[in-house]
């Protein structure tokens, strides 16, 4: 019993002293060597458009209904916004509104304006593409007493106008007719003329009268269905600025490159994109890197979204392989590229477990099972994510499943730790 508790003073010392150190171990793998790029991103669509309220009948304009949340859904036709008692939607379109369309107008805006106007079941067939004729009146006609607005006048006077012009054609016809079978030739001459002059003028009011579509009721979307990004207005206040935000397409990734980044990244590489918030992965492909440094307010160069905001540096664009889902829209993301890999399988070791002496020799150094160690002589290759490709050279053999030294730490004492 007595034995058990009394120590030498050998021994006293032994047990105070430390523990000798442990070594850290990692094994040879074979296999494919990846070298990848974390950077941040922010999920915006291909397309966003600020709807400004325009004007209304009377002085400043005034937001008079908001029938639209933010992260809504919106379709064509949709009624999105009222200013001062008139409407605003959205129709399927590439050009932005930049005019009022009004009938007798012409150009690729209006031939934009009959196909969306199809789109939604308004024929403007009969009238010449890329006119603002009597079809595409019609049409405009009916889209806005569906959505419950009458269409604003093309000429504010246009119905009294019209009306002159039509009594006085008809006061030219009936004078023609009553013409006398005695009249010269000269007076019937006159009388023709006049008929023909009125019917002109009529004609050319008529083409130009009806109802105008007004830059400030109409806005284009690329594609639907649309989301409402954000409402920067309340109803009854007056309307400046950016009233709604709207966004179309799909959902597309943005980002920033350090200038120690850029050389790793080129089109067409693939990435992981994670939502930190929802732990939710999706597949990408890298679209666009810019040879341009920019702030991280500007817009990459080529097509895309804004990259996202941070300091200067490169702006990348990920296109997801598949659409990302609708709560993706608006958030910050995690983007993995991968940036290089080795064509095949490779052996290979942390870089950690890689020395190089005085002679510029590169070895690593094998723990053998029984704890015996034996340095090998090895070239290195490709390196990414912590790891390095290794070879070893004439004479020597490094094999996969064989253990490498990387670190030493205190532990127990004789003990052979792995990673």
């Amino acid at each position: 019993m007595a034995a058990g508790v009394i120590r030498s003073p050998a021994q006293a010392v032994a047990d105070a002293a430390p523990p000798p150190a442990s070594l850290l171990t990692a094994q040879v793998e074979y296999r494919v060597l990846k070298d990848s790029v974390i950077l941040r991103g922010s999920v915006r669509a291909e397309q966003s458009v600020e709807v400004t309220a325009g004007g209304g009948p009377e002085g400043a304009p005034v937001i008079t209904r908001l029938p639209v949340k933010p992260g809504q859904a919106i379709r064509a036709k949709q009624l999105i916004l009222e200013v001062s008692g008139r409407p605003v939607f959205a129709l399927k379109g590439a050009l932005p509104m930049y005019r009022d369309l009004k009938p007798g107008a012409r150009g690729d805006d209006v031939a934009q304006l009959q196909d969306s106007l199809a789109s939604v079941g308004y024929s403007t067939r009969g009238d010449e593409k890329g006119f603002f004729g009597r079809r595409t009146k019609d049409a405009v006609s009916a889209l806005y007493e569906d959505i419950g607005y009458a269409p604003l006048p093309a000429q504010p006077e246009g119905e009294l106008t019209l009306q002159q012009a039509s009594e006085e054609v008809t006061a030219t016809r009936r004078a023609l007719e009553d013409l006398p079978n005695k009249a010269s030739p000269v007076q019937r001459t006159r009388a023709v003329e006049d008929l023909k002059k009125a019917e002109e003028r009529l004609n050319e009011i008529e083409s130009k009268s009806g109802p105008m579509v007004p830059a400030s009721e109409l806005v284009f979307l690329d594609s639907f269905p649309g989301r409402v990004e954000a409402i920067n207005a309340r109803v009854g206040t007056k309307a400046t600025g950016a009233a709604l935000v709207l966004s179309a397409g799909r959902l597309v990734v943005s980002g920033m490159l350090q200038p120690n980044q850029k050389d790793l990244i080129q089109s067409q590489q693939p990435v992981e994109i994670l939502s930190e918030a929802t732990g939710v992965t999706k597949a990408g492909t890298v679209t666009l890197v810019s040879d341009v440094m920019q702030s991280g307010s500007a817009e990459p160069t080529g097509s895309g979204p804004e990259p996202a905001a941070g300091d200067r540096g490169y702006p990348v664009v990920v296109q997801p392989n598949k659409p990302l889902p609708a709560q993706f829209a608006g958030q910050d993301v995690r983007l993995t590229v991968e940036a290089a890999s080795t064509k095949k399988k490779v052996l290979v070791v942390p870089l950690s477990a890689v020395t190089a002496g005085a002679d510029g020799k590169t070895t690593v150094t094998v723990v053998m099972p029984g704890g015996s160690q034996q340095r090998v002589r090895v070239t290195t290759g490709a390196s990414g994510d912590g790891n390095v490709e290794v070879r070893a050279t004439q004479g020597h053999r490094l094999a996969e499943g064989q253990r490498v030294l990387v670190g030493v730490r205190s532990s127990t004492r004789g003990s052979v730790a792995g990673d």
